[in-house]
């Protein structure tokens, strides 16, 4: 499955983003669909993730209450709704995904066979 994600742009902190994660060549379902964000100079981080094999859900800490994951299974994209952005939310986000992943355990980059190719999202202060 390829991956196509959306979404990122230039926005004031508080304010709020919505991206997108579009897959094509396969479906979404029965795996798990990650966003991770690498800000410059720092290690790629894992931030939310969305599993339909099992029904999971995890959000890193500093995001926990401001964003949001969502699935439309007909269109075979997952959102990440963005709300209340913060400078330090500024980075390169990617989805990826695993086959029949969880959320349940680490959000490790090695288990994400799939990636998409990032969508800059910058916060001004």
């Amino acid at each position: 499955v390829q991956l196509q994600a959306s979404g990122g742009g230039l926005v004031q902190a508080g304010g709020s983003l919505r991206l997108s994660c579009a897959a094509s060549g396969g479906t979404l379902g029965y795996r798990a669909i990650a966003w991770f964000r690498q800000a410059p100079g720092k290690e790629r981080e894992g931030v939310s993730c969305l599993s339909s094999a099992d029904g999971s859900t995890y959000y890193e800490d500093s995001v926990k209450g401001r964003f949001t994951m969502s699935r439309d299974s007909t269109k075979d994209t997952v959102f990440l709704q963005m709300n209340s952005l913060k400078p330090e939310d500024t980075a390169v986000y990617y989805c990826a995904t695993e086959w029949g992943g969880t959320c349940r355990i680490k959000l490790a980059r090695h288990r994400f066979t799939s990636w998409g190719q990032g969508t800059q999202v910058t916060v001004s202060s």
